[in-house]
C-alpha cells in the first residue's frame, strides 16, 4: 500500500493494518522527510491519545493529516507507533 500526498508517495509497506476502513502504516514505512510532529492531540475511547504529524510536500502543508497512538491501549496495541491518514492523503494499492 502507498499513502500519497502532493505528488509525492510518503508512506509505504505491505504490512498495514486495516482498522476501522484506515490503513495503519508501520513507523518504518513512513518517509520522515515529509513528517513534521504536530502539538495536535485527540482521545479515542478504546484506542487511547492520538498524536498528530503535518505533512510537508514541495513547499505545500497538511496540517495533522497522519495520526499515530505512541501509547495505545491494551486492545489497541497491534497499531502503537503506526500511522494512518486522512485530509486529502490517498491509500492506493502498490
Amino acid at each position: 500500500m502507498k499513502a500519497i500526498w502532493n505528488g509525492a508517495v510518503i508512506a509505504e509497506s505491505q504490512n498495514t493494518i486495516i482498522l476501522e476502513g484506515n490503513h495503519y502504516f508501520p513507523p518504518s514505512a513512513i518517509r520522515s522527510e515529509y513528517f513534521k510532529p504536530s502539538d495536535t492531540h485527540t482521545v479515542c475511547g478504546w484506542k487511547g491519545t492520538a498524536s498528530y504529524y503535518d505533512i510537508e510536500v514541495e513547499g505545500a502543508t497538511n496540517r495533522d493529516a497522519a495520526w499515530y497512538y505512541p501509547a495505545a491501549s491494551e486492545t489497541a496495541s497491534n497499531i502503537q507507533n503506526y500511522v494512518a491518514f486522512w485530509r486529502g492523503v490517498t491509500i492506493e494499492e502498490g
